[in-house]
């Protein structure tokens, strides 16, 4: 599971998270969502190792992820990560994109990381897309590519930051029913969106930040249907 205490994040003067406590279980899907702003894309951050933290403490599986100990690259091998923007490599083919982490991190012989990503990108459909480069893909589908080369690391958890937010809408779909399809199957995910049809549907609970605080944390029929703070009210009033 993932343990997250008193979390405190700064940026020079601007401090961005305030005090989180969180615990994401095993097999949950935690959707976070709050006005661009408020630290949601930054806690992924944090959790990542990718930025560093003034106060408090995350733990992985037990792992501090920021004791001045740990190996990050062995933390993050557990931790899947799909940012806004897919940053594939243009030069390789969409298997061998998927191919490279295997090989390079996990010591994986070509045939076993050329495998492990065949079967990865036909899990996220793109099975018939393996020699293209990913200059002939859609937004959507390179999306899908950067889902794919995540889970080729077989990590415990996937950490989505906003993930469709630099798609055209008609492709939001197709990455949406991807990461449905990982819910389903298990994968522990948190997920920083603005799809309140994605969090409302597929999450275990929502948790609403609003200026570096978690406001509001509760399932999702409760949380869309009564809002309790006022800062959630007003911010479902402009995203419904």
């Amino acid at each position: 599971m993932i343990e997250i205490r008193d979390l405190h994040k700064s940026f020079g003067d601007l401090l961005v998270l305030k005090g989180i406590d969180l615990d994401v279980e095993n097999g949950e899907v935690l959707s976070v969502i709050g006005a661009s702003g408020s630290g949601k894309s930054t806690l992924l951050y944090c959790i990542n190792g990718l930025e560093k933290i003034q106060q408090g403490k995350i733990l992985v599986d037990g792992i501090d992820v920021h004791g001045k100990d740990t190996n990050l690259n062995e933390v993050r091998q557990n931790l899947g990560m799909v940012f806004q923007q897919w940053n594939s490599f243009p030069h390789l083919t969409v298997l061998e994109n998927v191919a490279l982490s295997p090989r390079i991190v996990r010591k994986f012989s070509r045939e076993q990381a050329l495998e492990i990503a065949e079967k990865q990108l036909r899990h996220v459909g793109l099975g018939d897309k393996l020699s293209n480069y990913p200059s002939a893909l859609s937004g959507g589908q390179q999306q899908r590519l950067a889902i794919a080369r995540a889970l080729a690391m077989e990590p415990n958890y996937m950490l989505f930051d906003e993930a469709t937010s630099a798609l055209d809408p008609e492709l939001v779909g197709e990455v949406l029913d991807t990461m449905q399809l990982l819910a389903e199957e298990g994968m522990t995910m948190i997920c920083v969106t603005h799809e309140m049809s994605f969090a409302r549907g597929v999450s275990d609970r929502v948790a609403f930040f609003h200026q570096g605080v978690i406001d509001e944390i509760r399932p999702p029929e409760e949380l869309f249907e009564s809002p309790e703070s006022v800062h959630l009210q007003k911010f479902l009033s402009k995203v419904k």
